[in-house]
């Protein structure tokens, strides 16, 4: 190859966000597997992208099986009926299980839930490879639009340096007002379910899985909870600094907006990784 040759040669992408922005730009149908913690897998057609799965939060599947919203029985049956699964949304609006405006919201929704999970940590790397098969619906979302909203709901939960990543490991507590009447008498239905699915075990990444919700709204009330002094955080002994990543029960399908996509790292020993609330993850 000539100097020439390699010179013309477009650089790497340094992060996600301009790795997506290429892919948009060619209008690219494949698949990002992003390697860390958590970790997850990117869906873009036609250079947008239209589903996002990583075990840091709940994706559509579990989001609609967990909060009861499609059984499982239904749901087993419209999988049977599409060998490919690329169509299931298809299939469950011609079914009649679900509207075609709930299940794009309900979509749209998890995927920029889990483009917020994967901006709280680097990833180690990724990988692109051919389109897979995923529910999705919609058009799908160019690059700057997850972007934005990854850095909107940053900025809405952000305190100080590394806050947000640390809430989303720690484990939630009722505290001893939680048990009294009083105190949880004004609280929203919402905010109840949540309450009582406290336990003191579960992480706030736990406790979006067993409710069906994602994390970010699960933050969002979590934050107004501990306001209310109904809640309280507390790093479990020998944590490592990393997020809950075990199956939940059922299990979701392998299975996100100032921070950003997350960025690529050189692998190079001694570097010292930034913030992952600061600006430039999966945002």
């Amino acid at each position: 190859m000539s100097r020439n040759d390699d010179a013309e040669k477009p650089p790497a992408p340094r992060n996600l966000p301009s790795l997506l922005s290429g892919l948009h730009a060619q209008r690219r149908s494949c698949t990002v597997s992003v390697t860390g913690s958590p970790g997850g897998t990117l869906h873009v057609r036609d250079g947008l992208v239209v589903a996002m799965e990583t075990p840091g939060t709940p994706g559509a599947e579990a989001i609609l099986l967990r909060s009861g919203r499609l059984t499982e029985e239904a749901w087993t049956a419209v999988r049977a009926t599409d060998s490919t699964h690329e169509h299931l949304a298809r299939e469950l609006v011609a079914a009649g299980l679900i509207g075609a405006g709930e299940l794009e919201v309900v979509c749209l929704g998890a995927l920029f839930d889990a483009a917020f999970a994967l901006s709280l940590n680097r990833p180690v790397d990724w990988e692109v490879g051919d389109p897979v098969p995923v529910l999705h619906a919609g058009a799908g979302m160019p690059p700057e639009r997850l972007v934005a909203e990854t850095t909107r709901r940053f900025a809405i939960l952000e305190k100080e340096p590394g806050a947000i990543a640390r809430s989303t490991r720690d484990r939630v507590h009722p505290t001893p007002a939680a048990g009294l009447p009083e105190s949880t008498a004004r609280l929203s239905p919402r905010h109840l379910g949540l309450l009582t699915a406290v336990d003191g075990r579960r992480t706030p990444r736990d406790l979006a899985f067993s409710l069906g919700r994602g994390l970010f709204a699960v933050l969002l009330d979590l934050r107004q909870l501990t306001g209310l002094r109904l809640v309280e955080y507390a790093t479990p002994p020998g944590a490592a600094g990393r997020p809950s990543t075990a199956p939940r029960t059922p299990a979701a399908p392998a299975a996100p907006a100032t921070a950003g996509l997350p960025r690529r790292l050189p692998r190079r020993t001694g570097s010292q990784p930034a913030s992952p609330d600061s600006p430039g993850h999966l945002a």
